[in-house]
């Protein structure tokens, strides 16, 4: 499924990504998958797509099979693996192209290629469409709901409270660093539990 993470700059969802991921470590407590600690075999069974393209000075394959060789896939596998995930997303015509001079969306889209071609348990994204029209932010939602259908499980921050309904199956809804709301999405977008939780939703904005 897909699960959103919610709330005003500030309130800590890309900290709480970052930590779920293991990219820092907490200042107290510890994170736990299915109750064991999180560690680097936890961690090689997610990946993770931020808000601005994280890109090699390569095509736009090389950057998948680059990826796919750093996760021990043999290099028989990687070209075929790439060549799917790019189909995925509909650049398999900019195999051969330059990474950087994709255009943002195509650039996006390659990073969350990537990202499923390493075939991850669970996938984390930090504001995927911040920045992008509504075309590639639509071509980005699609290959979210693909990975639901691959039964890869979903963590997405969004501040856009319409792709929030679109996508979500749960909200966690976060304030100056405290969980307010785990609510699933139909009762948290009829039913909100929080004032903080109903003038986000009613404006997108709290101070």
């Amino acid at each position: 499924g897909i699960s959103v993470i919610m709330g005003p700059n500030g309130a800590g969802k890309s900290l709480l990504l970052r930590l779920m991921h293991g990219l820092i470590a907490p200042s107290a407590g510890e994170i736990r998958w299915a109750d064991t600690p999180m560690n680097s075999q936890m961690r090689r069974r997610q990946a993770m797509v931020f808000q601005k393209p994280v890109l090699l000075r390569r095509t736009a394959a090389a950057n998948i099979t680059h990826a796919l060789g750093l996760r021990g896939i043999v290099r028989s596998e990687r070209r075929s693996r790439a060549y799917q995930a790019l189909q995925l997303a509909g650049l398999e015509r900019h195999a051969f192209t330059p990474a950087r001079v994709l255009s943002g969306g195509e650039q996006q889209r390659l990073c969350l290629a990537r990202a499923l071609s390493l075939d991850p348990e669970v996938l984390f994204l930090d504001e995927p469409t911040a920045s992008l029209d509504p075309a590639s932010t639509l071509a980005i939602e699609r290959l979210l709901l693909e990975a639901q259908h691959r039964s890869i499980k979903v963590i997405v921050v969004t501040h856009d409270v319409g792709q929030a309904r679109r996508l979500a199956q749960d909200v966690i809804f976060l304030h100056h660093g405290r969980l307010i709301e785990h609510q699933s999405a139909q009762r948290f977008f009829m039913e909100p539990e929080s004032d903080v939780a109903r003038a986000f939703i009613a404006s997108g904005l709290v101070l």
